[in-house]
């Protein structure tokens, strides 16, 4: 393929451009909101170039609240829009229920929103599956039911539509195995099992690439991460090869668990949980770009990169002993941060404020862009705290810092916000009268 010396130049202003939009694996991802994506075990369905994050709301623990669904078009910024399911008062949605890693499909033939979940009670002795219907994909949706699918348990649970509009159930069948079963053509219910796998494998998810099918899973450790596995074949009924791993061994998947692979672009992104099962609504996220070809997949850890290339991204660093403390703000003790100091006091009755003074060297032509920032701190209440973050004297901006899982309760947050080509100023601060965050480190994109 030929490119004129005017489109290669285009081409090389864009990726300048998008270098500094990041994904941050593991970090607090403040959406529109001002609040943490609350969208666990979940899903991505793309339509019209938006793509739609629907997974379950964990803000208030393990029991039902919500299916939640977000909307971005580039993987990085993601708008709140609405719960699609919410707890009802009894029946399969009620108080005290269990619904786990939802997912939405599309039917083309009946022009509905298909939405799968698994249904439990709260000891888990259920095993069900159930179904709802939308008109449109972030809508309200018409709960239609559950079921045990062909008669037989199901747990973990995902869906895959294949390029013909065949759409299959993934099941973790905990008396038999994992199991592919091939869907009614209004998606509604499962019309035959396509294979079983007799190994106890759940956390499903299949992508298709360059006509062979790969299928990703987890072991059963419970909440606590393993390495992950994957096997794949160019039929969804035969010749599966061995389960293997595809993270570096004993890294347990970079301590996550699949719930999605999505094809982005010319990207196959690994969307894993990163579960924190004593504070479930800190739960993080561990997205990665997948490395396949043929029967070979493997995926290297990454402390922040860039889709859609999915290349790694480079960061300069500026520590808390380069801030400007001010209106009661002052440094503490912290012993997991950079020089054994943070900022602290930031924000509380006497409104204490953190400013970072630094420069950004803006690619050519992308002065202004939208540019990822990570923001280390620690907290140490299990609810977390807010802060908010001022760019050159801007409005404030809500931003969550969630208690991270780590020695010392030090997490990592980021945030999107326009940059100058040049000096720039952030401002952290607290909302209302409570504290913010001490601050550790700010990480700025090194184009």
């Amino acid at each position: 393929m030929h490119f004129s010396a005017y489109t290669l130049l285009a081409l090389a202003a864009l990726q300048s451009a998008s270098a500094t939009l990041q994904v941050v694996p593991g970090a607090t991802w403040t959406a529109s909101n001002g609040a943490h994506l609350q969208a666990h075990g979940g899903g991505i369905i793309e339509v019209g170039g938006t793509y739609y994050l629907v997974g379950e709301d964990k803000t208030n623990g393990s029991a039902f609240q919500n299916v939640n669904c977000y909307s971005s078009t580039d993987l990085v910024q993601w708008h709140y829009e609405g719960a699609l399911l919410s707890v009802t008062t009894s029946g399969d949605l009620g108080p005290s229920r269990v619904i786990e890693r939802p997912k939405v499909i599309y039917n083309d033939k009946t022009r509905k929103y298909v939405l799968w979940m698994h249904v439990d009670s709260s000891s888990y002795g259920e095993a069900k599956v159930g179904v709802a219907t939308g008109d449109t994909v972030c809508g309200r949706y018409t709960y239609q039911g559950s079921f045990q699918p062909l008669d037989h348990q199901s747990r973990d649970t995902s869906l895959f539509k294949d390029d013909d509009g065949a759409a299959y159930l993934l099941s973790e069948d905990r008396a038999n195995g994992l199991r592919i079963m091939r869907l009614t053509d209004d998606y509604l219910a499962v019309a035959n099992s396509t294979y079983l796998w007799p190994d106890h494998i759940e956390a499903p998810a299949v992508v298709k690439v360059q006509g062979r099918y790969y299928m990703f899973g987890s072991h059963l450790t419970g909440w606590d991460a393993n390495d992950n596995v994957v096997s794949s074949s160019t039929s969804l009924s035969s010749g599966w090869t061995p389960w293997a791993t595809f993270a570096d061994v004993g890294s347990k998947t970079y301590t996550s668990q699949t719930n999605y692979i999505l094809q982005y672009g010319d990207t196959v992104v690994y969307l894993g949980d990163r579960w924190v099962s004593t504070n479930l609504k800190a739960s993080t996220y561990v997205w990665l770009p997948l490395n396949i070809s043929g029967t070979s997949v493997s995926m290297t850890n990454h402390a922040a990169w860039v889709p859609p290339s999915g290349r790694e991204a480079q960061q300069t660093v500026y520590t808390s002993s380069t801030a400007v403390l001010a209106s009661g703000a002052r440094n503490v003790d912290c012993s997991a941060c950079s020089g054994s100091k943070a900022a602290g006091y930031i924000g509380g009755p006497s409104h204490g404020t953190a400013t970072f003074t630094f420069d950004f060297t803006a690619a050519a032509g992308t002065a202004n862009d939208l540019t990822t920032l990570v923001v280390r701190y620690g907290v140490s209440e299990t609810s977390g705290r807010l802060g908010t973050v001022r760019v050159n004297d801007g409005a404030p901006i809500q931003v969550a810092f969630l208690r991270g899982s780590s020695s010392g309760n030090i997490g990592q947050s980021v945030l999107t916000v326009r940059l100058n080509s040049g000096t720039n100023k952030l401002e952290f601060g607290g909302v209302g009268d409570a504290y913010g965050p001490d601050i550790d480190t700010i990480q700025v994109p090194s184009n």
